[in-house]
């Protein structure tokens, strides 16, 4: 037998890199076909899939809001609506048990009209009178979209003909300036997209002129990762800010001045900026000494400035945080007075509220203190209900066998914060009695201490056996923290299920060090480490390899696609969604070229030789014995391409490895377009793991 040809020589599958094409669309048919006269015929699905349903339409979620003028504005999905109503209704009617909510937009009133599958995007309403909203929306959920201008007054689309912006579909932005202006960032054809498919281009487009007239203020360069614009409405600071994405870890921001010049925030490209009213704030992923010889600010600290000043050549800073190997700085968000510091200690939340001082001064100490009561192994959520004109935040609390929360907070300008107020709280929906919440730590390769969370369901057999499932992230600064799960408790936990949520290396949770430590060729070690946790979770007796399954999405679908191919051993059965899986193609495919700075250039043949150490595409060995896998994808995913999962399911089909395969037509990066398509595919994950790991 002639021993195939390596797969980065000689790809025998890459037609399937072909979204739409017709031999590619006919093999998802047939892998469809044969998943839905399977796994998904099974007498347990459809119960598992209605039970799911019944989570994510339920009435009685918390309808999350957003201030917009005297109204709270709120989108809204369930079974009678399943592309979602944007609606709004008052203050005094949102602290009732049942608002009366007013209708802005019915998505699906509007597909049916239309004919069109749309999904929603978001909008951005214009102050300071709130008549007008730019309004974002999908075909099928995937991330390239359209833009419509919606009077909010009438609740009528302004049409183009009469002078109504439209940004026709493309990955990109429209934003508001005044009424008759926006800032566009958008594909306008050759040379004004990035290598990775985003803009490259700022134009400022003046309502009933031509799109293709509106004159550039900004370009990046073909290289760079994308180029984006952005209005300040905050009265007395009125200004225009343009961002130029080098990659996804680095950026320039410019100030633009009334005379169309242009003015580079000058502070590391690594770091992120952010500006509220006199203030800039300065959050560092590399070490920094902004004056030589001066005072130098490690990796994850947080540093504040007066913005004019810092222009003019001021190099004066307040320092408003500083990490320890315990703690990282997890988000900020401003009031118009006050600014409220989230924070992780060994992945559990603290929240501090700071003052900065009046009139702004730099290298003055802000006024903090934390916000009390805060139970731990539970995540606290803030967000401003209005940075420009109030001084409440938005309160969400949850964990994992603790259904969320929604209180409002006034701060005030100055003094000691108001107690919260219970707002709205989310149904139980599942019996948490008896669920045990912990937090443990394992040791990786190298030594490194890795923190996770276990959950165990109260009929969990405690023999060693329980069926447990473990999941990770490990990329892109993201932190994975406590949260309730509806679906997660009804489909596992009360089935006698064990949940495992691994804060490995990647992801943010210890700050931008963190995420450092396994870039690039330090990849292995997420995946060291997410190893550490599985096998520690069968050293401490609570399930064995053979009970144990693991699940990723998107980066995550790289890291369990690792766990099937680097350490298939450890585990008795694999769920992989959206995947990125072969590295050496990843950069040509949609959006790949951006994510070079995390994970390198396969082109590179130094990179590639590391790159292809944790390609789990290149890794797949026909003579090795793999757990059974399920591997699903979105043929409308225009972020990761469908192609990944594609041919790793179908390689390891044709080499006879037990591996199930579905394609949702819709849902984008999400996997997803609404709440019916979301039930089947959690359906289809959690009776898939809950028949092999039984």
């Amino acid at each position: 037998m002639t021993e195939a040809p390596p797969l980065d020589a000689v790809d025998p599958y890459a037609w399937l890199e072909e979204v739409d094409g017709d031999d590619a669309m006919a093999w998802v048919r047939e892998r469809n076909d044969e998943t839905l006269a399977g796994p998904a015929a099974t007498p347990g699905f459809a119960a598992t899939r209605d039970a799911i349903r019944e989570v994510l339409d339920s009435p009685h979620k918390i309808p999350e809001a957003a201030l917009v003028g005297d109204r709270l504005y709120n989108f809204w999905r369930d079974a009678e609506h399943p592309r979602g109503l944007w609606r709004r209704t008052t203050w005094e009617s949102y602290r009732t048990a049942e608002p009366d909510w007013e209708v802005v937009l019915d998505l699906d009133a509007l597909n049916a009209a239309e004919g069109q599958d749309w999904v929603w995007h978001g909008a951005k309403v214009l102050r300071p009178d709130f008549r007008r909203a730019l309004v974002a929306l999908s075909h099928g959920g995937s991330d390239a979209d359209v833009t419509r201008e919606l009077d909010l007054v009438t609740l009528t689309w302004v049409s183009p003909d009469d002078g109504g912006f439209f940004r026709p579909e493309a990955k990109g932005s429209l934003g508001w300036v005044d009424l008759d202006t926006v800032l566009v960032a958008t594909d306008l054809g050759p040379g004004s997209t990035t290598t990775s498919g985003y803009p490259r281009t700022v134009r400022l487009w003046r309502r009933g002129t031509p799109l293709a007239d509106a004159p550039e203020i900004f370009a990046g360069e073909a290289e760079d990762l994308s180029v984006d614009a952005w209005h300040d409405h905050t009265p007395g600071f009125s200004r225009t800010f343009v961002q130029r994405a080098l990659d996804f870890y680095s950026a320039e921001v410019h100030l633009r001045r009334d005379d169309g010049s242009l003015v580079r925030v000058d502070v590391p490209t690594s770091a992120e900026t952010s500006v509220h009213r006199e203030w800039l704030l300065v959050q560092l992923r590399e070490d920094w000494t902004p004056v030589p010889g001066g005072a130098s600010h490690p990796a994850g600290s947080m540093v504040a400035a007066v913005l004019e000043d810092w222009l003019a050549g001021s190099r004066e800073l307040t320092v408003l945080f500083t990490p320890t190997p315990a703690t990282s700085l997890a988000g900020l968000s401003w009031t118009r007075h006050r600014m409220v510091m989230s924070v992780l200690h060994d992945v559990r939340t603290e929240v501090h509220v700071l003052t900065p001082p009046e009139p702004a001064a730099a290298g003055v100490d802000w006024a903090a203190v934390p916000l009390p009561g805060l139970a731990e192994l539970v995540t606290v959520g803030t967000r401003a209900v209005d940075r420009i004109e109030s001084d409440a935040i938005w309160l969400v609390t949850t964990g994992f066998a603790t259904p969320p929360t929604l209180a409002v907070q006034e701060l005030g300008a100055a003094g000691e914060p108001a107690p919260p107020e219970p707002l709205k709280a989310a149904p139980t929906f599942f019996d948490a009695t008896g669920v045990q919440v912990a937090q443990r730590f394992a040791t990786s390769e190298d030594g490194t201490r890795v923190p996770y969370f276990l959950v165990r369901g109260p009929q969990a057999r405690t023999d060693g056996t329980a069926p447990t499932l473990l999941y990770g992230y490990g990329g892109f600064e993201i932190s994975l923290l406590p949260s309730y799960s509806g679906t997660l408790g009804r489909t596992w936990l009360s089935r006698g299920g064990v949940y495992a949520l691994a804060n490995i290396r990647g992801g943010g949770e210890y700050g931008p060090t963190w995420h450092q430590a396994a870039l690039r060729e330090k990849r292995h070690r997420a995946y060291e480490d997410f190893a550490a946790v599985a096998r520690d979770l069968v050293a401490s007796g609570v399930t064995t390899p053979a009970h144990l399954g693991v699940q990723g999405g998107s980066n995550g679908g790289l890291l369990a696609g690792n766990v099937l191919t680097r350490y298939p051993e450890l585990v008795g059965a694999v769920v992989i969604q959206v995947p990125l899986a072969d590295m050496k193609r990843y950069s040509h495919l949609l959006a790949g070229a951006s994510w070079m700075a995390e994970y390198g250039d396969p082109d590179d043949p130094e990179d590639w030789a590391f790159i292809r150490t944790f390609s789990p595409y290149h890794l797949l060995d026909a003579d090795r014995d793999y757990p059974p896998v399920l591997l699903t994808t979105s043929t409308r995913d225009d972020r990761v391409h469908p192609g990944h999962a594609r041919k790793m399911a179908a390689w390891l089909r044709d080499h006879g490895k037990d591996v199930t395969y579905y394609e949702n037509v819709e849902g984008g990066h999400g996997g997803a377009a609404d709440n019916s398509q979301a039930a089947f595919m959690s359906a289809l994950a959690f009776e898939f793991l809950a028949e092999r790991l039984a």
